[in-house]
């Protein structure tokens, strides 16, 4: 008989979970397409005002990364604490990296992609992770991550000056709320057709009630 999987439940380590608290999904998977590394935070009941705070600024560390444009040359750790400032104006901060190299078919956490002060310049194609987070020692843990594409930058003065990291296609320089909401669009166009088609109706009511400006 095999050994149990480290990833799932054994009644000595499982424990029941509640609405009451916050619940850290960290996912991924090799695809022939592509390789994924994707964390979501989730709460099904009432977050405390911290807990709302935290989830917030976290996500706004998230897309302050993603929507960088930054000159030729840059290392990720020169850029890293663009992911930290919001949680660093309310006194918090997180205590591990903040994005990683990833690998097709390798290594999901592949040298020298990064934003440590030890990997290599961002360069157009490379993809990285940007996963800022919080958390709170027997409390909770937030952290937001998704898998970036660096991209050509094309900016009001000098065209391929630099580059830029974004989760998707076409990048978009805009304020966090219109972010936010492009998002969700390019989710609800590529995904929802996809759920239809395979008539999963409860998914697709879900995602469209998720995806909502």
């Amino acid at each position: 008989t095999p050994p149990p999987s480290p990833h799932s439940p054994a009644n000595g380590s499982s424990r029941t979970l509640s609405v009451d608290e916050m619940y850290l999904s960290d996912t991924g998977g090799q695809y022939l397409d592509g390789t994924t590394d994707i964390t979501r935070t989730m709460h099904w009941g009432v977050p405390t005002p911290l807990q709302k705070e935290a989830y917030t600024r976290v996500l706004m560390g998230n897309i302050d990364l993603a929507r960088l444009v930054f000159p030729p040359n840059t290392a990720g750790g020169t850029v890293e604490s663009f992911a930290r400032q919001a949680l660093w104006d309310v006194g918090l901060n997180y205590g591990h990296g903040t994005g990683h190299g990833v690998g097709n078919f390798l290594s999901v956490h592949e040298w020298p992609v990064g934003f440590q002060s030890n990997n290599v310049p961002l360069a157009a194609g490379m993809f990285t992770s940007i996963e800022p987070g919080y958390y709170r020692d027997g409390e909770f843990g937030i952290r937001i991550e998704d898998v970036a594409l660096v991209v050509e930058a094309r900016t009001e003065v000098a065209q391929g000056a630099g580059g830029r990291v974004s989760p998707h296609s076409p990048p978009h320089a805009c304020p966090q709320i219109r972010y936010l909401n492009t998002y969700y669009e390019t989710i609800r166009v590529r995904v929802g057709p996809e759920l239809q088609r395979q008539r999963l109706d409860e998914a697709y009511g879900w995602l469209e009630r998720s995806t909502e400006p």
